[in-house]
Parts: C-alpha cells; structure tokens; sequence
C-alpha cells in the first residue's frame, strides 16, 4: 500500500494544495513564491526520497510569515496522514548532517506527543526573501501538526545558508529513518500498543 496524502487548505491567508508520496524517489515540483523556501522543500524531498508535489498562493505583499508556517501545518499533516497507523515502522530517526563549516543534528519521534526544541543561531534576518525567524514558525508548525517530537541542533557553523540548508536535509533523513519498516516490529513499537 502506497503511503500517500493530499491534501488542500484554504483561508483568507493561502491557498495550498500539497501531494506527498513517502515511499517516492526524490521528485519535487514546489512553488511557494519564496525562492529559497522552495529550495529547501526540494531539498527534504530529495534527501529524505519523497515525491512531494507543493502549489502554495499567499499573502506575500504582507510577508512570509502565513505561508510559511501554513505550509508547516500542511505537510505535517500529511507525513501524520500518509504514515497511517505507523505499524512496523522503527519510530526513530536521527542524522548529523555536514554542510561545509556547518553541523546539524536533527533527532525525532514519530510519538504522536508533539514537542520541538530547536537550537541554531542565524546571523541575518533573511536569506534571499526568507525571513530566517521563519525557521522555528516552520518546523515548530510542522512537528505539531505531524504530532512528532522534533528536535534540531547546531553543532557548528556560521553561514546562515549552510545551517538552515543543512537542518532541512538533516531533518530529511531522520524522518525517511523513522518512517523505514523492520520486519522484527510486530504491530507499533510502544510500550502501550499505539503512537496516537
């Protein structure tokens, strides 16, 4: 069974319409209007192997504050969706991720108990049109509405478009580890017979 969601949100902020297939090869057609957004979106679907297909419309004459957060909801939602009732999956994932002077970590939990932590130190206010306070909105957005405990640490670097760039490819492989099946799982791997 395909592990896939779609799903399409409306307010008077966006209008999203996002396509994810966990189980993809890295395909990506991502149009948020924010150049260097889109790029990191590309990024995680290409690293963590996820087809996601993204068309966002936001309020970009206020600024990237809707649309990136909503896209945060929206794709949460659908990793919870598409993952279903997460049975032989190994729950955890985790990944240092090198990108030139910068170090990433990213570690999560597929524990439908929200919580993230977030670590990282961002020198500018923006990298191209993304406001990098952006960040945490995104990922803290994301981990809640994905119902993961989420947590991302810098362990060195400087360039602002190395971290972020690094924790999005970090936070790839740690979700397409978590989302991996091992045939010794029988049924969820909790304690208490559920990751609701």
């Amino acid at each position: 069974m395909e592990r896939t969601a779609s799903l399409v949100r409306n307010t008077k902020e966006t209008q999203i319409s996002l396509r994810l297939n966990l189980d993809g090869s890295g395909k990506a057609e991502i149009s948020t209007g924010i150049g260097f957004f889109d790029h990191m979106l590309d990024s995680f679907a290409r690293h963590g192997f996820f087809d996601l297909r993204l068309q966002v419309h936001g309020d970009l004459q206020v600024d990237t504050h809707h649309t990136i957060e909503d896209v945060g909801i929206v794709l949460g939602q659908a990793i919870r969706e598409a993952a279903g009732d997460k049975k032989g999956i190994v729950r955890y994932g985790s990944k240092i991720l090198p990108m030139d002077e910068a170090l990433l970590l990213c570690s999560l939990d597929l524990s439908g108990r929200p919580y993230y932590v977030q670590d990282v130190t961002l020198s500018v206010e923006r990298i191209g049109a993304f406001e990098t306070e952006m960040f945490h909105e995104f990922f803290y957005a994301l981990s809640y509405s994905a119902a993961m405990n989420l947590h991302i640490r810098q362990l060195a670097g400087s360039n602002s478009h190395h971290i972020v760039e690094g924790a999005f490819k970090a936070f790839a492989k740690a979700l397409d580890e978590a989302l991996s099946f091992d045939e010794r799982i029988q049924g969820v791997l909790s304690a208490k017979g559920s990751l609701e």
